[in-house]
């Protein structure tokens, strides 16, 4: 498995990758015509030509055999909101936006070595946290962000279409 930056040649199967597994981070009452506009404003082929083009914007990409396994997306800046920059803590900041694996490789390690990379990454940057938000029901989620050091430092509303959860935001000191 490697962990890379993602290129513009991976758009097609990062876009592909995104929406197959953004619905598996949702609550399973979560209405399906919500999931379906967040990814088509959020995780469209397009949307990821931005992020790899927008100079705070951080894509990597898990690969095995040619085959994308997982992603993330990270934003090397203040978080967006008043509350979240109340909430994070440790300044300069990365927010850890998507950390995704497709369904056939969890269990493998590949959600990790995408984190190991995300972390690397934002130290290399001179960050002094990572912080995140996931969603509140989400339990795996969240044990996989305990053992990768993060803790949680409060809550957000987060939209996804129509809909509004309730999402724990996570912080992960680097130092």
């Amino acid at each position: 498995m490697t962990v890379r930056p993602a290129t513009e040649a991976d758009l097609p199967a990062l876009a592909d990758l995104a929406a197959r597994t953004f619905p598996l981070a949702c609550p399973p009452d979560m209405p399906e015509a919500s999931m379906t506009a967040f990814v088509a404003e959020h995780l469209s082929l397009e949307r990821f030509a931005q992020y790899l083009a927008h100079e705070v914007a951080e894509v990597l990409v898990a690969e095995d055999d040619g085959v994308l396994t997982g992603y993330t997306l990270t934003f090397a800046r203040e978080p967006y909101d008043d509350h979240l920059a109340s909430l994070v803590r440790l300044r300069p900041t990365v927010e850890l936006s998507k950390c995704y694996a497709d369904p056939t490789a969890h269990g493998t390690g590949v959600a990790a070595r995408l984190m190991e990379a995300v972390v690397e990454s934002a130290r290399a940057a001179g960050a002094a946290s990572v912080w995140l938000g996931v969603n509140g029901r989400n339990a795996r989620a969240q044990r996989f962000y305990a053992k990768q050091g993060f803790e949680v430092v409060g809550e957000r509303r987060f939209v996804v279409g129509a809909h509004t959860e309730d999402d724990l935001v996570l912080e992960r000191q680097l130092a």
